[in-house]
C-alpha cells in the first residue's frame, strides 16, 4: 500500500464529523491494506511510530527538501526507512539520522511528506483508533463489532487483531481470549462531581476507596508471577513484593487488577511521587525496597483458575476476589444495595470521608451489575475527588524570571478534542516544587519543537494532572473557557497524551 493513500485516508477521516463516513472511509482502507501492512497502518492513523522514538528533532522535520513529483513510497518503504533512523545510534548519528531522514523524504511528494512530519514530530492525532477503526475493521472483514472489540480488549492491540483477521477472516477472533501472562488493557473511570451524583448515575453499586499509587495487573500462574503497568510494560523485576504477595493467592493461575501504594509509619499513603519514582527505579532493587517498601492492593478479579471472568457482573467478580486475596490485600469498600434509601446514601457519604481522613485521594463507584470492559472508560466505573482535577497535556511552557530565571515554568494546557488535537485551557505556575521546576526544565526541553526565546512550543506528549477550583467562560481561549485557580499536583508520565480528559468533559463542568 502505498503511503499516500494512508495520507490520503488520514486527511479525510480529520475532515468529516460523521461517524458513518469515518468508519467507511477505515474500513476501505483496511480492505485494501495487506495483513502485514495493518499493524503499520493503523498505527500511522492513531499519530505514533511503531518505533516509539526516533532521536529525530524538530529542526531536522523543519528543513526543507524537494518532493517527489508522483507518489512511489510504500508504507513499508517508510517503516523500514524508520527502523534504520531509529537503531542510529553512538557517535555522529545526529548527521546520520539527517541523512536518512533526507532520503526519506526526497521520495515523498509534498502531501506526504506533511503528513510524514506530523507523523514523526507527534503532531498528527485525530482519535482514528477509538471506536471508529474497530467498526471500520469489522466492516472489512464482515465480523461483529462486538467481537472485535473484545479481540482487542484481550489482545491488547488493534494491529494484531487486523493482521489476524485480515489474513485468516472473522474466525481468526476465536485466537483471541483472556490469557495468564498476557496482558489486557484496563478498564477505565469516568468523573461524578459528587457521590451522590454517582449513586443517581449508577444505582446499586460499590463505593471503593480510591488509592493514590501505580494501577498495576499481576498475572500468576503456578510460582510463576508477572507485573505490567496500566500501558502493559512488564515491571515484574521491579516488585519483588507484588511478586511475593501474588504467591500467597488462593489460587493457582489468576489475573488481578489493583494498584500498588507505600504507606508510612503512621500507615497514611506516601505520596504518589514517591511511589512512581520507586516502580520507574532501574537501580538496586532491594536497596529500593528498603528505601520504599511498596503493597499490592486488589480491586478486581479478570481470570481464577482457567475461568474468564470479564463478562461476570462486578458483584460476583468480587465474590471470587475475595475467596482468593486476603483481606488486608483487599481494597475496601462498602455496598449500596437501593440507591434510594438515604440511609445507605449518607452511609456511602459517610465513607468516603473516611477515606479523604485516611489521606487517599477519593472514592470510586461501581455498578454491581457491570461487566469488566478493558480498555474503556465506560460510564459504570465513576471516581468522585474532593477536589477538580483534569489530566491535561502540556503544550508549551514560559521561561521563568527572578528566582525561577533558567527555568521553564508557566505551562500552556490543553484538553483533548474529538479530532486529537488540543485546545489551550489557560497557564498556570503554581504548585510547582523547585524540584520539579529542575525536572519539568529538562524533560519540556527534550519535547521542545521551538523557542522564541519567551516560549517553548512542545510536542503535546507530557500530560499533566491539574487542580482547579472551577470552570469559567473565557473570550481568550478557543473553546471559551478556562480554569480558575489551577495548581499542578503532579505529572501522570504513566499516562499517554490519547488518555487526556477531553474538552467535552471540561465544558460539562462548566455547565
Amino acid at each position: 500500500m502505498l503511503l499516500a493513500e494512508v495520507a490520503r485516508i488520514s486527511h479525510q477521516v480529520a475532515q468529516t464529523s460523521s461517524r458513518t463516513e469515518k468508519v467507511a472511509l477505515l474500513a476501505g482502507l483496511f480492505r485494501a491494506a495487506g495483513p502485514e501492512e495493518v499493524p503499520v497502518v493503523v498505527t500511522y492513523l492513531a499519530g505514533r511510530l511503531p518505533q516509539r522514538r526516533t532521536g529525530i528533532g524538530w529542526k531536522a522535520l523543519s528543513r526543507a527538501v524537494p518532493p517527489a513529483d508522483a507518489p512511489s513510497l510504500s508504507v513499508t518503504d517508510v517503516h523500514r526507512a524508520l527502523e534504520a533512523i531509529a537503531a542510529v545510534s553512538g557517535r555522529g548519528a545526529q548527521a546520520e539520522r539527517g541523512r536518512l531522514l533526507h532520503g526519506l523524504l526526497s521520495a515523498a511528494t509534498g502531501e506526504e511528506q506533511r503528513f510524514l512530519v506530523r507523523l514523526i514530530g507527534g503532531e498528527l492525532r485525530q482519535g482514528a483508533l477509538d471506536a471508529f477503526a474497530v467498526e471500520g475493521l469489522a466492516a472489512a472483514v464482515g465480523a461483529e463489532p462486538a467481537g472485535v472489540r473484545r479481540a482487542v480488549m484481550v489482545g491488547g492491540s488493534l494491529g494484531r487483531v487486523a493482521q489476524a483477521l485480515l489474513a485468516r477472516g472473522p474466525g481468526a477472533l476465536a485466537d483471541f481470549r483472556l490469557d495468564v501472562g498476557r496482558p489486557v488493557l484496563p478498564m477505565l473511570a469516568q468523573t461524578a462531581g459528587s457521590v451522590d451524583e454517582a449513586l443517581d448515575r449508577l444505582g446499586p453499586c460499590a463505593v471503593e476507596e480510591k488509592l493514590d499509587g501505580i494501577r498495576v495487573q499481576v498475572h500468576r500462574d503456578g510460582p510463576e508471577v508477572r507485573v505490567f503497568t496500566r500501558t502493559l510494560d512488564e515491571i515484574t523485576g521491579r516488585l519483588p513484593e507484588v511478586v511475593a504477595a501474588a504467591r500467597e493467592l488462593r489460587a493457582g493461575r489468576a489475573v488481578l487488577d489493583g494498584e500498588v501504594i507505600a504507606l508510612g509509619e503512621d500507615g497514611r499513603p506516601r505520596p504518589f511521587q514517591e511511589v512512581a519514582g520507586r516502580v520507574g527505579s532501574r537501580l538496586d532493587v532491594e536497596r529500593a525496597r528498603a528505601s520504599l517498601p511498596l503493597s499490592p492492593v486488589f480491586f478486581d478479579l479478570l481470570s481464577v483458575d482457567g475461568r474468564d471472568l470479564l463478562e461476570l457482573p462486578a458483584a460476583r467478580r468480587h465474590a471470587e476476589l475475595a475467596r482468593v486475596v486476603p483481606g488486608p490485600m483487599r481494597v475496601l469498600r462498602t455496598v449500596v444495595e437501593d440507591q434510594r434509601d438515604e440511609r445507605a446514601r449518607a452511609a456511602a457519604r459517610g465513607f468516603a470521608d473516611e477515606v479523604l481522613v485516611r489521606g487517599h485521594e477519593g472514592v470510586m463507584l461501581k455498578a454491581l451489575d457491570s461487566a469488566y470492559g478493558a480498555g474503556r472508560r465506560g460510564a459504570s466505573w465513576l471516581k468522585v475527588k474532593p477536589v477538580h482535577t483534569l489530566d491535561l497535556v502540556v503544550l508549551a511552557a514560559e521561561w521563568g524570571h527572578g528566582r525561577r530565571a533558567g527555568k521553564l515554568s508557566n505551562l500552556h494546557l490543553g484538553a483533548r478534542r474529538a479530532d486529537g488535537s488540543f485546545a489551550m485551557l489557560g497557564k498556570t505556575f503554581k504548585g510547582l516544587t523547585d524540584a520539579l521546576l529542575t525536572w519539568q526544565t529538562g524533560r519540556l526541553r527534550e519535547l521542545a519543537v521551538e523557542d522564541d526565546g519567551f516560549t517553548v512550543t512542545v510536542r503535546p506528549e507530557l500530560v499533566v494532572e491539574i487542580a482547579f477550583d472551577g470552570v469559567q467562560r473565557s473570550p481568550r481561549y478557543p473553546e471559551g473557557v478556562t480554569l480558575r485557580f489551577a495548581r499542578v499536583l503532579r505529572y501522570r508520565e504513566d499516562k499517554t497524551a490519547a488518555e487526556a480528559d477531553t474538552v467535552e468533559a471540561v465544558l460539562a463542568l462548566a455547565g
